[in-house]
């Protein structure tokens, strides 16, 4: 059955949780710029959100990616500081000294602290890059970040920053900078960066399965842990028609070849679900397909919270009933709900000077069903929920650091894990310099 509060993506605040209580009071209440981490399923989504819904601080919220952006509510990097996309270094012509009486001065002026999700998808160069932007825009050029408050969110053992494979890039990650990772932006050698851990793991609770994912995680599983995950290998798995297995793959045309195979399965009519944009809103940025086709019986996922608490992002169903002006999906729970349109915001920031307040306003709107085909998605697009049952599809191996534990660390059980192949040694990709970075950082409460 499923249950809403179990999902990372809506669950409550845990007042009891010691690494939160840190963690808001150093955000609340002290200047200090901070690096919140934890494992898959700490919490960091919750916490976020729990802080910018009750901070007095004027707050800014930033991501990597538009789809990041919109899911925290916030804008992306490359907007809001105006940033190119290639390589930046240092005195870069393109870091922007805004004019003084424009609303982007104003805002970085009157913002207290600026929240950076998902950070570890974020390169080096551009922390450098946020660091000299509020430095030209703020009282104290002099001081890291401008003096800002500035909070990372993220995991360095999940999704790795993109780089590309150029000449200028090449130099730069091999020269200037000791990686690519967030952590050797220069800003950090005047600037010490304080860590909370977050250590309570809310996804699972199965000591065995979390003891594996940890070995994973830190490139230290033995040949009993591989043999262990490989125990779930079933290489001719037939799920049972009411089952609700997603399978996870590296590629994107994996993913899209099975949920377009399964979709073609099913012998009933086709439903053609067309969204709207109005104003501005990135076709690219999109949190579901534009134009969605559907048959009953499909697999589907939410995208998107329902403010009932019968769904939320990452759940999983089944298409129950499609008329061209509604759709019903059958939960894991048996339970047929009405699904409705959802509108998804494309927010900026602007400086209200009557109230002489930093706000937000919307400036253009999606509107579409929260749902997309999941028979199949891929391990990037997985990262942050939480599924019952997986089937994991390492057809063609992994690539990417992190990749592995992403996909593991999304089921919720060993028992709910298929796997397609067996894991090899070769499939455990972590990047040495994160466990030398992630065992060097000084955690505040060892302070």
């Amino acid at each position: 059955m499923h249950d809403p509060s179990n999902n990372l993506a809506n669950m409550p605040f845990d007042n009891t949780n010691a690494q939160f209580k840190l963690a808001t009071d150093v955000m609340e209440n002290t200047n200090e710029c901070l690096f919140i981490t934890g494992k898959a399923g700490t919490g960091k989504s919750t916490l976020l959100r729990y802080f910018v819904e009750n901070t007095k601080k004027s707050c800014v919220i930033l991501a990597p990616t538009g789809i990041a952006a919109i899911n925290v509510g916030g804008v992306t990097i490359h907007s809001f500081f105006w940033l190119p996309f290639r390589p930046i270094v240092e005195n870069d012509d393109e870091i922007h000294r805004f004019p003084r009486t424009s609303q982007k001065y104003k805002i970085i002026q009157k913002t207290d602290v600026f929240i950076i999700d998902e950070v570890s998808m974020l390169r080096a160069d551009i922390i450098d890059a946020i660091d000299q932007t509020l430095r030209l825009n703020t009282a104290y050029p002099d001081k890291p970040f401008g003096g800002k408050q500035v909070i990372f969110f993220g995991d360095l053992f999940q999704l790795e920053p993109v780089v590309q494979n150029n000449e200028v890039e090449h130099y730069l990650f091999n020269s200037y900078y000791n990686s690519h990772y967030f952590f050797d932006a220069r800003v950090f050698r005047s600037i010490h960066l304080n860590c909370i851990e977050l250590r309570k793991i809310y996804r699972q609770t199965d000591s065995n399965f979390i003891h594996l994912l940890d070995s994973i995680r830190l490139n230290k599983a033995d040949a009993l842990d591989i043999q262990k995950l490989n125990a779930r290998v079933n290489k001719h798995f037939v799920q049972d028609i009411a089952d609700t297995y997603v399978t996870l793959s590296a590629r994107n045309s994996v993913a899209a070849a099975i949920n377009e195979t399964e979709l073609s399965r099913l012998s009933g009519q086709e439903f053609t679900y067309a969204g709207e944009i109005t104003g501005e809103f990135n076709s690219k940025h999109l949190p579901t397909e534009l134009t969605m086709v559907f048959k009953e019986g499909a697999q589907v996922i939410f995208i998107k919270n329902n403010l009932d608490g019968k769904w939320v992002n990452g759940t999983i169903g089944k298409i129950h009933e499609l008329t061209t002006e509604s759709i019903k999906v059958m939960l894991s729970n048996g339970e047929v709900e009405e699904v409705r349109k959802e509108t998804w915001e494309n927010k900026r920031y602007y400086w209200d000077s009557a109230n002489r307040k930093v706000k937000s306003e919307t400036i253009g709107e999606f509107r579409q069903y929260p749902i997309k085909l999941a028979w199949a998605i891929t391990i990037h697009k997985s990262q942050g929920l939480t599924f019952d049952k997986v089937i994991l599809e390492l057809e063609g191996g992994l690539f990417a650091h992190g990749q592995l534990y992403v996909a593991l660390s999304r089921c919720r059980s060993l028992e709910g894990l298929v796997l397609r192949e067996p894991i090899k040694p070769k499939d455990i990709i972590i990047d040495e310099r994160v466990i030398r970075f992630a065992q060097n950082y000084a955690s505040l409460e060892d302070a």
